[in-house]
């Protein structure tokens, strides 16, 4: 009963995520979405000052940032897995994600004026394919590494047969010869392109951008940590975040 329990739940968190993800894409993209970025209110709420808007943007991105990293380290899974079984930690992690981002869309306001402003021209075609290309990059980043198991819904499935958890090895797939945080290059390409920058969403981009330069040393902390001098190595031949941007000391690693 609870292999059947886990696996529901994981499943559940999976399909959470992937409906999150694809409202985020109308709500900064301003596309569809009921209430987005630059337009709507929370229901009930009145209109604030731009000083005021600020400050609860600010504490509803650190809302999200806060746990979303600390529910990553080791040490806090270390504690958490003992209320939490180890099987469904991943998938608990990702429905508090996708709940720290609902509320945070939910109760977003949006700041003016208009920062930058392109409704015509080949540049308004180029930011809106990049726009295009930044949302469908992470996903595609994530197969390439394993999305089932970046969800937790791997575990619950291994849990499910009665198999226990196996790490997954070390592996340096197609997009990662050329940057070692492929993820975090395709979310920064989608909270930047836009046709239209508001102030709003310009502090969005600025602190989500700011916050994982941040954490990227903690993140690969944590991966030299678990692979060893193959990480090390890794991270002295592949830039962190743009192509080219550092001198390769040695041969850059092969595809897998």
């Amino acid at each position: 009963m609870k292999r059947h329990t886990y696996l529901t739940y994981g499943i559940f968190c999976h399909a959470l995520f992937l409906a999150v993800y694809l409202y985020m894409a109308g709500f900064f993209g301003n596309i569809l979405a009921p209430k987005t970025i630059d337009h709507g209110l929370p229901p009930g709420a009145e209109p604030t000052s731009t000083t005021a808007a600020v400050i609860i943007n600010i504490l509803l991105i650190l809302l999200f940032v806060i746990p979303h990293s600390v529910m990553a380290r080791p040490a806090f899974k270390k504690w958490w897995t003992r209320i939490i079984p180890e099987s469904i930690e991943r998938s608990t992690y990702v429905l508090v994600s996708c709940i720290l981002m609902i509320i945070l869309m939910w109760q977003w306001r949006p700041i003016g004026p208009t920062v930058w402003e392109v409704n015509e021209g080949p540049l308004h075609y180029i930011l809106h394919g990049l726009f295009v290309f930044g949302w469908l990059m992470v996903p595609l980043v994530s197969l390439l590494i394993n999305h089932f198991d970046l969800l937790g819904t791997r575990q619950v499935w291994l849990h499910f047969q009665g198999k226990d958890y196996t790490p997954l090895k070390f592996r340096i797939p197609v997009v990662y010869s050329s940057v070692r945080h492929p993820l975090y290059v395709g979310w920064i390409i989608a909270f930047w392109a836009t046709p239209v920058m508001t102030v709003g969403h310009l502090i969005f981009a600025i602190t989500s951008t700011l916050y994982m330069i941040i954490a990227i040393p903690f993140e690969e902390r944590d991966l030299i940590q678990h692979h060893g001098d193959d990480y090390q190595q890794y991270k002295q031949q592949v830039p962190a975040l743009i192509p080219g941007l550092t001198p390769r000391k040695n041969p850059a690693p092969k595809h897998t």
